[in-house]
């Protein structure tokens, strides 16, 4: 099978080509290079240089190469960004992807998976997050995302379009050859492991006043690789699922002081702290229910203990502490 592989430069995106190619798929990868690394996209893969805004470059993408699949992760992903520039995530995530469903259909192209979110929730009023939570997100990314969902079911009843979305909880870990470098950097766990190494001179955490055991934000941590396995089984899966939207997480919680204690065992090393006021739009709690993955598509995380996330992401920072510095 041919996947057309957007966002391939990111880090969720180049890991997902990573898996793809080693159970024998063909990668296109595309990638504007605004925020991924060209060193990121692993070297079996077609890679393609354009913009989901630029539909001269899709339609060339798409005319030059069979494509049987589109998985779709290009986007805007910052939450904080998001309230402070609202048009960025609806220009990228909206129209961006909109341009990309036109292209597809022209081609004949009618299998997506999609990179959606649990910022689509908002605050949670059950806990573990089921997939039939009402929808109220409360920052624009996870409304970007949310109305791109609403469009892909559009798409179905009008074109015939099979897709899968599947709502991400707290992306984390590395493969042994990819991870995480964002510029900046806002995830919480490579944020801990830049502090260890001394990167950063402390770890801000933001907000130690919100309803949880200690005050401080509570997620749902899922292996960047188990997030791989779900894109697969959902690609293997459209057939008979198609228009399903899944939650890829972990069932368990953990809070920003639990995350950093975890990882002050793991590396060894003294990890300093800082408590910052909240930053506007992080919801106190976010923990998946990935029953409905798990019963349905047969996805397994095999990868997803704390303890192993961090310690996969501290390898990959050890040995890239500068991430892809040149690529």
């Amino acid at each position: 099978m041919n996947v057309l592989v957007t966002g391939a430069a990111g880090y969720i995106g180049s890991i997902c080509a990573e898996v793809l190619l080693a159970r024998g798929m063909r990668v296109i990868a595309l990638d504007n290079l605004q925020e991924g690394h060209r060193a990121a996209v692993p070297p079996a893969a077609e890679f393609c240089q354009a913009d989901l805004g630029d539909l001269r470059q899709l339609e060339d993408v798409f005319a030059r190469h069979r494509i049987d699949a589109v998985m779709h992760f290009a986007g805007e992903a910052q939450v904080a960004k998001s309230v402070r520039e609202p048009s960025a995530f609806y220009v990228a995530n909206v129209a961006g992807g909109v341009n990309l469903l036109d292209v597809m259909l022209r081609h004949r192209v009618k299998k997506l998976i999609f990179s959606s979110t649990a910022a689509t929730y908002g605050e949670p009023q059950i806990v573990p997050i089921p997939e039939d939570h009402p929808k109220n997100p409360i920052n624009p990314y996870g409304k970007s995302k949310l109305v791109f969902e609403q469009i892909l079911a559009d798409y179905a009843g009008y074109a015939g379009l099979q897709y899968i979305s599947l709502r991400y909880f707290n992306a984390a870990g590395a493969s042994a050859e990819r991870g995480e470098a964002h510029h900046p950097e806002t995830h919480l766990i490579p944020r801990v492991l830049e502090a260890a190494l001394g990167v950063l001179p402390h770890l801000d955490v933001f907000g130690t006043d919100y309803p949880t055991p200690d005050g401080t934000c509570v997620r749902d941590y899922v292996h960047v690789l188990d997030i791989a396995d779900a894109h697969v089984l959902a690609l293997q899966a459209l057939d008979r699922a198609a228009g399903a939207a899944y939650n890829v997480g972990n069932n368990r919680g953990y809070s920003i002081l639990e995350v950093l204690e975890a990882a002050r065992k793991i590396t060894g090393r003294a990890i300093p702290h800082k408590l910052s006021p909240r930053r506007p739009g992080d919801p106190a709690v976010l923990v998946a229910s990935a029953e409905k993955l798990r019963r349905e598509l047969g996805w397994d995380p095999r990868h997803s203990s704390l303890e192993e996330i961090i310690a996969s992401a501290w390898a990959w920072k050890q040995a890239h502490p500068k991430g892809y510095a040149g690529g």
